[in-house]
């Protein structure tokens, strides 16, 4: 999944790097805290609301994140998730510079999940989990970081990123 941005790529980059304040920013979020850092990784822990109708469905994982900044023509954000249903799941965010227009952005998160289940087999729980939980909540995540960059102010700043790896 994939959302252009009016603002620069390292504008993006610098609002969604910083996990601890996604609760703040991202109003589908209930939580987003820092557990550990160690190596310029931290180990957060998440809960996002995933809304069924009028039914509110709290979704909570943790997952290992650091981000990537070696190239600026794909600044990568990166989260392994440890902990719930999607344990094993790699996620990457490419955030990358639209050709011939450095003043917008692309935006792609990748999802990479298999987890066999018993007698169904290894695609049926990562379908499942994608369509009804995944999907919705990365949507609503892009879109709302894509509004907090093109509508950029003091509120949005990124005080506190996590670790940068400057190179490969």
């Amino acid at each position: 999944m994939s959302i252009e941005v009016a603002a620069p790529g390292q504008v993006v980059f610098e609002l969604a790097r910083d996990v601890s304040r996604w609760t703040e920013r991202l109003p589908h979020y209930r939580r987003s805290a820092v557990l550990a850092s160690r190596g310029g990784r931290v180990l957060a822990q998440f809960v996002a609301v995933r809304r069924f109708g009028r039914l509110p469905v709290p979704v909570t994982w943790r997952a290992i994140c650091w981000s990537d900044a070696a190239d600026t023509a794909d600044l990568q954000l990166h989260f392994a998730h440890v902990r719930g249903v999607t344990r094993g799941m790699r996620v990457t965010w490419h955030i990358r510079p639209l050709p011939g227009d450095s003043a917008r952005s692309r935006v792609t998160i990748e999802h990479d999940f298999s987890r066999p289940l018993p007698v169904l087999g290894p695609e049926v729980l990562p379908r499942l989990v994608d369509r009804y939980f995944t999907a919705p909540i990365a949507t609503r995540t892009l879109r709302r970081f894509r509004a907090l960059a093109e509508g950029r102010d003091a509120r949005a700043t990124s005080r506190r990123p996590f670790a940068t790896n400057q190179t490969s």
